[in-house]
């Protein structure tokens, strides 16, 4: 009697089993039925249509007013390659993008390191380099125009103060860029070093340990445990660093609105500014798809390439 109450058991698992994982299935059925419409309903409405509109009216000759109908098929992409400008914007996004992967992220990664542990100050110290992200772009731009200016702002005070006449870095074509670049790499570092101190703090200790008991030097640790460690956070970080790079705008229009003659647009601001300011819609649509296409590109590849465990 026992023995067949055994087996009536034991047969009774499988099915019960497979009763559970058929209730589970079918909860994650109900769940995608309820909120994956939703979401692809916003999805189609504020990105795939107004990406299918942008193509369609770069093939236009349009001013913006009316209905389009002059066609002109890929001549307005054809004249953003000819159009000197648009290399001049596009070298400056791969500059911040350089600017970005080798300078602020070894700086966040640095501070990051250095911050991770707890001692006294080290939220302050978190918080104080955190800070500059926090600001509005704009606001942002608005603050190192007047540092920059080379009358009467912080930086003119400084030459005066040692006699010397200070420079107009945003008014000049050799220097704008790089006064742009200084602001880039100081208002998002901190976003990627919180990155990193997220990432060390949540690293497993007992290896750091295991490999201080070993003999390992602090360089060697650094070297063979932490890094490898952090390799996830650094990928996701690169991510960030070149997409935000090719996107960079409202830090760059109240600095120098993409001048002096066009010497620091980036690709999105010379999209405004020669195409929006000038009510020229299908060259500015042309300048939007060829943004869209690279980097869903850059995304794609990197994803497949880099990111394809995570």
């Amino acid at each position: 009697m026992s023995q067949h109450s055994g087996a009536a058991v034991i047969r009774g698992r499988p099915a019960a089993s497979g009763a559970r994982r058929r209730a589970a299935t079918d909860g994650r059925l109900a769940s995608l039925l309820l909120f994956l419409p939703p979401a692809l309903l916003l999805f189609t409405v504020f990105v795939v249509l107004p990406i299918g509109e942008a193509a369609w009216y770069s093939g236009f000759n349009w001013n913006g007013f009316g209905s389009p109908t002059r066609w002109i098929g890929f001549d307005n992409y054809r004249f953003v390659f000819d159009t000197r400008g648009f290399g001049t914007a596009f070298r400056n996004n791969l500059l911040i993008i350089a600017v970005s992967l080798v300078i602020q992220l070894p700086l966040a990664l640095t501070l990051g390191l250095m911050l991770a542990d707890k001692f006294r100050g080290s939220v302050a110290l978190r918080m104080l380099f955190f800070l500059p992200y926090v600001l509005a772009e704009v606001a942002t731009g608005l603050i190192f125009s007047f540092i920059y200016d080379g009358n009467y702002g912080l930086l003119a005070s400084i030459y005066r103060a040692f006699g010397a006449e200070a420079p107009h870095l945003l008014a000049s074509t050799q220097t704008s860029m790089l006064a742009i670049l200084v602001v880039v790499v100081w208002k998002y570092f901190g976003f990627h070093m919180m990155l990193f101190i997220a990432a060390l703090q949540g690293m497993d200790r007992n290896l750091v340990e295991a490999a201080r008991i070993d003999g390992a030097s602090r360089w060697q640790v650094l070297r063979h445990v932490v890094i490898p460690l952090l390799y996830p956070t650094i990928r996701l970080s690169v991510f960030f660093a070149v997409v935000g790079s090719l996107q960079l705008f409202d830090l760059v229009m109240p600095l120098t609105r993409g001048g002096p003659a066009d010497s620091s647009n980036t690709m999105v601001t010379f999209l405004y500014n020669h195409g929006v300011s000038r009510m020229r819609v299908g060259y500015g649509s042309a300048i939007g798809v060829i943004l869209f296409v690279i980097c869903v590109t850059f995304a794609i590849t990197y994803k497949r390439w880099f990111m394809r465990d995570e």
